[in-house]
Formats: C-alpha cells, structure tokens, sequence
C-alpha cells in the first residue's frame, strides 16, 4: 500500500508572514514537514527488526534523529511526530523519553513492566553525537545491553551512536541494513554481466569519485540529467543556457580516460528536449539544432531507444538520478521510459535492478513502483558513499 501524505502549509500568517518559507537551519520550515513525511518509509523498514526483537522479549530503546540542531534543543525537530507514527503502525504504546540523557539510567528506564519499547528523544539535540564523543556515546551504551545498527543511511558518518558505541556493547547489524548491504553487493562485488550505470544529479564534480569507481567494474555508464550537459559542453556540442560547471574539462578527460582503460562504454543524449524555461512545454531538437536561449531538460526519443536497448542486453542495472527536469511532466519522459524499461525487464526476472537517491526515489514514488525494481535503497550519502568504495564508518564499527 503506498502512503499519501498531505502537508498542510497556511501561507497567510499574520504574525510571521511567509513563514513556512523562512529559513531554520539552512531550510524552509516546510522543508522539515516534508522530511518527517518522507521518513515514514524508513520507519517502515525497521519495523522487522523491532518485531524480531519482541518476539524474543527484548526491552527496546530506539535512537534517531532528524534534521541538524547543532547540539541544541529544538522544538521543531522533536521525533514526538515519528514515535507517534510508530506507535500508530505498531499499534502499542511507545514512550518518548524527553528527559535529559545523562539523567537516565538502565533502572529507571523501563519503570513501568508494560513498557517494551522507547523512543529517546532527538539524538542530535546533544553535541557530542555529531562529534562521536567517547564519554556520550559510553553513557548511551551503559542504557542498553546489547546494540543493533539498522539504519544503513547513517552509516557513513562516524557519529556516536553509530560508531563510538560499539566500542562498549555487543553490536549487530540489523535486518534492513543487512538487507541493503547485500543488495548493493550484487551490484559492486558479485555482479552479472553485463551491467549498466544509468546516473544522473546536476554536478558531474560531486560524482566523479563514484562514476571512476563504477566504471572499474561496469559495463555501460550512461551518464544524463545535468551532469550530461558538461558532456556534450566537453565534445563541443550547443548547450544554450542549459546547467553546467565550471572548469570540469580535467574531470571528463579523467572519465574518459578510465573509462577506455575498463573497456567501459559512455553514453551521453544523442538528442534532447530544451524549453525556454523551467515550466515551458517541451519541444524535441537535434543537439545540432540547440539555440543560445535553449535549456536541455530532458532527454530525446533517440537517446530514450538506445537506454532501452542497452538495459534490454543488460543483465544488472544500477539507476542513481533522473533524466531530466521531471518536476515538470514534459519533461519527465525520459526518466518514465527508463523505469518503465526498467520494470519490464524486472517482470521477466531477466535483471537484478537496484535504485537509489531522493530524486530516483521521488520518481519512482510518482508511478507506484518501488515494489517493481529489485532493491530500492532509502539511503542518500551512504548508499554513494558504498558504491565508490569508500569504508563507512558506522560498518566498519561492527565488524
């Protein structure tokens, strides 16, 4: 069942105008709604683990966050919404402890014999979370008997409750982050060939590390969305006023340059469609025939066939970004035409296909079919981090 959420946003305050757009933190206030929103499908994902865990009688404590307070106490980024969530899916009584952590202790936790499961409140509300203090993250472990990491998605930073605590307890992996590790093996280390990386984001500078990494064990690596602007820039193709950085001649010779190296193919749109602006219609050009007053933000039926036909010969397919600017639906083609490629090749068991990031996700959420790709990872910097081959802190901190 997919979950719809309505974020009720009144734009008319009279105390503080527009104050679902002001800035906390770096973000609209709106933008945390939305967050807690999303969050529900983690939620969901470690509720295996917490049925797992009352089934063999277990006290259980759980640690989150949301947002960055900064080691401050903030209102606005209390996990009362989510331990309300949780409570309502699991349909039992969960206590959210508000009280100061240093003041906790293992007795006088769990006062009341009903109470199973806790909720500590906003972990990153004390500063020695994000600085993986020893003394804090000691304190924490004194609260508990025995630690499990479920939450892949924080792995990759070295925080205390993700690393420094297991210095002081028995510590395990957890059903959803065992589950997500494996998937993302079959597309790193025990992979079927052929293979192909379908990536895409704005910035080719912030992937560079990911797309090499890639290109050492893949296939294909068909490179679209804003990132392929620099491409076409690169190999001297018009791309108006489309989006591009700066000074990336040095990062694309590197790509091209392992890229032959691998015997890796790189493909990029052989066509596109440009509008003036961001809510203009679409309207399909030969890269040829792009204008100064052109924005690319989609892909062409060109480039959309010969996708198809690479994921068609592929036997693994990793999707990491979409196609085009597919917030507007004209030119959300492209990236519907690769899901659906995609899904088909799903349904006749004939490929392991493994998504992942907000935006991926985002558009595979618009069609309902998460439940059509083999694996789709809810993780953001961790599942990038993985896939370059970096050691995550909070997976090295269990073995």
């Amino acid at each position: 069942m997919k979950n719809i959420a309505f974020v009720f946003a009144r734009g008319g305050s009279k105390g503080l105008p527009k104050k679902n757009i002001k800035l906390l933190n770096g973000k609209p206030l709106i933008q945390y709604a939305i967050e807690l929103a999303r969050s529900s499908t983690r939620i969901e994902k470690i509720l295996p683990i917490i049925n797992f865990l009352i089934k063999k009688n277990s006290k259980i404590i759980i640690i989150s966050h949301i947002g960055r307070p900064k080691g401050k106490i903030n209102k606005d980024l209390s996990l009362k919404p989510i331990c309300e969530y949780l409570e309502e899916k699991m349909n039992k009584k969960i206590k959210l402890i508000n009280e100061d952590i240093f003041r906790l202790n293992k007795k006088n936790l769990f006062k009341d014999p009903k109470d199973q499961i806790i909720f500590l409140e906003n972990i990153r509300f004390y500063d020695g979370e994000e600085k993986n203090d020893l003394n804090f993250s000691k304190h924490l472990a004194g609260l508990a008997d025995l630690y499990v990491n479920d939450a892949f998605s924080c792995s990759h930073r070295a925080h205390a409750s993700v690393c420094s605590i297991t210095e002081f307890l028995p510590s395990f992996a957890g059903l959803q982050l065992e589950t997500e590790i494996n998937a993302l093996k079959k597309v790193t280390s025990e992979i079927k060939k052929p293979i192909t990386c379908i990536i895409g984001g704005s910035k080719i500078s912030t992937k560079i590390g990911l797309i090499k990494s890639l290109i050492r064990k893949f296939d294909n690596v068909i490179i679209v969305g804003g990132m392929a602007n620099n491409i076409l820039n690169y190999k001297g193709k018009p791309i108006g006023k489309s989006i591009k950085e700066e000074n990336c001649k040095t990062i694309i010779d590197e790509i091209f340059e392992t890229s032959k190296k691998y015997s890796c193919l790189i493909y990029y749109p052989e066509d596109v469609l440009i509008g003036k602006n961001l809510n203009d219609n679409s309207l399909a050009k030969e890269l040829s025939d792009v204008t100064d007053d052109d924005l690319i933000l989609d892909i062409g039926i060109k480039t959309i066939n010969k996708i198809k036909n690479i994921i068609e010969k592929s036997q693994t397919v990793l999707w990491n970004g979409p196609a085009g600017y597919f917030e507007n639906p004209n030119f959300a083609n492209g990236s519907y035409e690769i899901a659906k490629a995609i899904i088909q090749k799903n349904k006749d068991k004939s490929i392991y296909s493994v998504a992942g990031g907000g935006d991926t996700i985002a558009l595979i959420n618009q069609i309902n079919a998460v439940e059509d790709f083999n694996f789709v990872s809810t993780a953001g910097g961790a599942f990038l981090e993985y896939l370059e081959g970096k050691e995550l802190p909070g997976i090295k901190a269990l073995n």
